[in-house]
């Protein structure tokens, strides 16, 4: 048997943790692999989606697997994140930052979103996951498409750009096959 962990020691890998699943939910939002999405949530998880969405997380990962595969280009950053410990229970406020790439009427646009996701972790078998999330939409900034790569200063050929993509084409998945 393990000796006990110093507790500050402890709530770092805590804290650890809560990041981690944080940052593989944004990634799977990103890729459209959906099964780290639903990896962030408890079985019994509810999700509050700031009044597109309340119901069980199962259902909101459902929703997910139907829409982020055909999704244009999306980038969610987590940010801010303020992680409250209280034994096997966590409150976490963290910032999500959203850049996408959409479509509508054959128009192309940019939109620029932040939002924050409050969520209560939870601590079960030794794995922290959401157990219930609410997000708060903060606003919102539309622009027009216009991709010129730094008026061509970063790329004036983009066409030699290794580009994201979704799962499985995406590099990182690539690099992890390669290991």
């Amino acid at each position: 048997m393990n000796p006990p962990r110093d507790p500050e020691v402890q709530a770092l890998l805590d804290r650890q943790a809560i990041q981690d699943v944080l940052t593989r939910y944004c990634r799977g939002a990103d890729r459209a692999d959906v099964a780290l999405i639903a990896d962030a949530y408890h079985p019994d998880a509810t999700e509050d989606h700031g009044g597109t969405y309340s119901g069980p997380a199962a259902a909101y990962v459902e929703q997910m697997a139907a829409i982020l595969p055909r999704a244009g280009l999306m980038n969610h950053m987590t940010t801010n994140v303020l992680i409250e410990l209280d034994g096997d229970v966590a409150r976490v406020e963290s910032y999500i930052l959203t850049f996408a790439r959409m479509k509508k009427a054959g128009e192309k646009f940019d939109t620029l979103t932040l939002a924050r996701a409050v969520d209560r972790f939870e601590r079960r078998g030794g794995v922290w996951k959401i157990a219930a999330r609410r997000l708060v939409w903060e606003w919102n900034h539309e622009m027009p498409f216009a991709e010129t790569w730094g008026r061509g200063l970063i790329a004036p050929d983009p066409s030699v750009l290794v580009r994201g993509k979704k799962a499985p084409d995406d590099l990182v998945y690539q690099a992890a096959k390669a290991d």
